[in-house]
């Protein structure tokens, strides 16, 4: 069993990502049992949870919104990482960060002015991140990479879970850190979508330090304990 002793070393490893945070993804989770659910993230040592909002006119699915993470938010520590997979997400930025989203992930193409929306969100004392899907370019995120406390890089198609991980996602991480570390900018790099433990090491080689996980730990037997297995790999690989 990894002990929170033993977490905190591995987050304090140097090398070339950050601190590496856990972020299992509830779209994978059981929605009649989420409280719950929640707690056995907690209890595996869970950094973040991962919370998909989609509205059905962006991505084709529809999950859950501002009252259930507000619900969520009163039975969890955990940070709320936010994904916003809305139209026009500067509508509600400011509802989700009062309902206790601490991290708020939206898409260019969604909005109508992405600066605008940073600006906004940073306004709210929330941490702000862009989202980029398996057709965008990496280098678009240059020119905002400096407002930003995070870039999500989606290694599926957004809208539904169980998906296999898209390997061009990892090529992206890579010029992402690259240029990060060579401008002296100080950025999470997010990975979602595929994500399993066979994978999880290519993952962090690339440069991500935030990783979603999603069937790989709800569909476990034991959540906990799937969990743990991530951080060994974390802990055993000096990342």
């Amino acid at each position: 069993m990894i002990t929170a002793d033993m977490k905190g070393m591995c987050d304090m490893s140097q090398s070339k990502n950050k601190g590496i945070k856990l972020a299992p993804s509830i779209l994978s989770a059981d929605f009649g049992r989420l409280a719950h659910q929640l707690d056995l993230l907690e209890q595996g040592g869970a950094d973040y949870v991962h919370i998909d909002v989609m509205d059905g006119i962006f991505v084709p699915n529809i999950t859950i919104g501002l009252p259930v993470v507000s619900s969520l938010k009163k039975c969890s520590n955990l940070t709320f990482d936010t994904h916003l997979m809305i139209t026009r997400p500067e509508r509600y930025s400011d509802k989700f960060a009062r309902a206790g989203a601490d991290i708020i992930s939206f898409h260019f193409e969604a909005c109508d002015d992405p600066w605008r929306l940073i600006r906004q969100i940073r306004s709210l004392n929330k941490r702000v991140s862009v989202a980029i899907g398996p057709d965008e370019s990496v280098e678009r995120i240059f020119r905002y990479i400096h407002e930003l406390d995070m870039v999500l890089i989606m290694s599926v198609y957004p809208g539904f879970g169980g998906q296999s991980l898209i390997m061009s996602a990892l090529e992206k991480a890579e010029k992402l850190r690259s240029y990060a570390i060579n401008h002296n900018i100080d950025v999470d790099i997010e990975m979602d979508g595929g994500i399993n433990l066979d994978n999880v090491r290519d993952v962090l080689d690339s440069g991500v330090n935030v990783v979603v996980v999603g069937s790989a730990v709800f569909e476990a037997e034991d959540i906990p304990q799937a969990l743990r297995q991530f951080r060994e790999i974390i802990c055993r690989g000096g990342y």
